[in-house]
């Protein structure tokens, strides 16, 4: 969230890996072994749920009104496997992976915006594949797949954040504080992005004391916060200085719509900026060090903010935030690993160990609730249970620190 991470942030999304399932260029896959996609507005019809390791094609067919999109999806359902984009109506492209054993998702995306339609499980069975290429394609693969991880998740916070608005300018508080933090999440992922353009990140998700400090008008995600968990009027700021009704008080129901309007304003210029040559060619410029870069900015996110309860400081909703910024910390990393791995016996080993920590970090978070059923609130957590936090971090951000070094060697 401050300046100081804006480079090292947008490095660490750059780059991700194609070493375990990638998506490549494969012309002896035979039209006529291709399963079949058929798109349309409102479904995914996929000729077959399971193939067999190795190379497998898609042959993508839009039968919608709408420009789609179709992705293979990893077992979390978020790392991109495999996508094509920009299939227009009537239109047909095809998608050519090395394909892994283990569990999938396939899902199309009509009118290349939203979660998507047609979710369904996809099963690879067989032997692990080695995936063969150029060191320097297999990183340009990389770049691409992360690329579409970002532009997936930036798709999915568009109508998220307009449904938001929507509920808190009409009033409706109950609705508008149980979305908050789960729209949050797909921002959360991916921030460091935002963090690159300038003033974009602080529109969208600077809080109070900060945007005060540097003199910004206070607008986005936690200016809408504020008014939706009215602090007492003896309360006091994140700063633990500042009287919480200083120089702010609840929106009208005119100033409500127009924060409303702001942020999805300024998500929608995400939106463009993600689907832009800049955002390709600004991540391009990183390479693979990006990917480790990425993984140690967002777990920085975690210890400088969400750990401390700073962040959402009136909804207490921090673990929402702490899981979405380990979720993309370690999507990040998981693009990066295997180029670390293939480092010889001090790769692997230090992969084996950032992959214990995020494990345990992961279970720590799941003994307080998940992004898909809701977490505590930070004020039920005991100082026990934030130390174990502090401590898990710790333990994974060293590890992390050498990812970078180690990829690049």
């Amino acid at each position: 969230m401050t300046p100081n991470r804006i480079l090292a942030g947008l490095a660490a999304t750059a780059a991700a890996g194609l070493v375990v399932t990638g998506c490549v260029a494969k012309a002896d896959a035979a039209a006529s072994d291709a399963i079949t996609v058929t798109s349309t507005d409102g479904s995914c019809d996929v000729s077959a749920t399971t193939a067999e390791s190795g190379t497998v094609a898609f042959e993508v067919t839009n039968a919608g009104a709408d420009v789609t999109e179709f992705y293979l999806l990893a077992d979390d359902g978020l790392r991109i496997v495999g996508e094509v984009e920009n299939v227009a109506p009537g239109a047909s492209r095809s998608l050519t992976v090395v394909a892994q054993p283990g569990e999938y998702f396939t899902l199309c995306k009509p009118g290349m915006i939203g979660e998507g339609v047609g979710r369904t499980g996809f099963t690879v069975s067989g032997d692990a594949v080695a995936v063969d290429g150029p060191d320097a394609e297999l990183k340009q693969q990389a770049v691409d797949l992360y690329a579409a991880f970002v532009k997936d998740q930036v798709s999915q916070l568009v109508p998220r954040a307009e449904e938001f608005a929507a509920a808190y300018a009409a009033g409706d508080d109950e609705a508008a504080r149980a979305a908050f933090p789960q729209v949050r999440a797909y921002y959360e992922r991916i921030e460091p992005v935002a963090e690159a353009l300038g003033d974009l990140d602080p529109r969208i998700d600077y809080r109070e004391v900060d945007a005060v400090a540097e003199g910004l008008d206070w607008t986005g995600f936690h200016r809408i916060e504020k008014d939706l968990w009215v602090p007492a009027t003896d309360a006091l700021n994140a700063d633990g200085e500042t009287p919480a009704w200083q120089d702010w008080a609840p929106s009208t129901p005119e100033q409500r719509a127009e924060f409303g309007d702001l942020l999805v304003a300024d998500v929608a210029e995400l939106y463009d900026y993600v689907h832009s040559a800049d955002f390709q060619a600004a991540i391009d410029a990183q390479g693979v060090a990006g990917l480790s870069n990425g993984a140690i900015a967002l777990l920085d996110e975690v210890a400088t903010g969400k750990i401390s309860g700073e962040e959402d400081w009136w909804s207490g909703t921090d673990l929402w935030d702490f899981a979405a910024n380990v979720e993309g910390s370690k999507m990040a990393f998981s693009l990066a690993r295997d180029f670390a791995a293939s480092k010889g016996e001090s790769g692997a080993a230090l992969v084996e160990e950032i992959d214990a920590g995020y494990a345990a970090l992961e279970s720590s978070l799941a003994a307080h609730g998940s992004l898909a059923t809701g977490f505590v609130t930070y004020s039920a957590l005991t100082d026990a249970d934030k130390r174990e936090f502090t401590d898990l971090i710790n333990a994974l951000a060293e590890p992390l620190s050498q990812l970078t070094v180690t990829v690049l060697e």
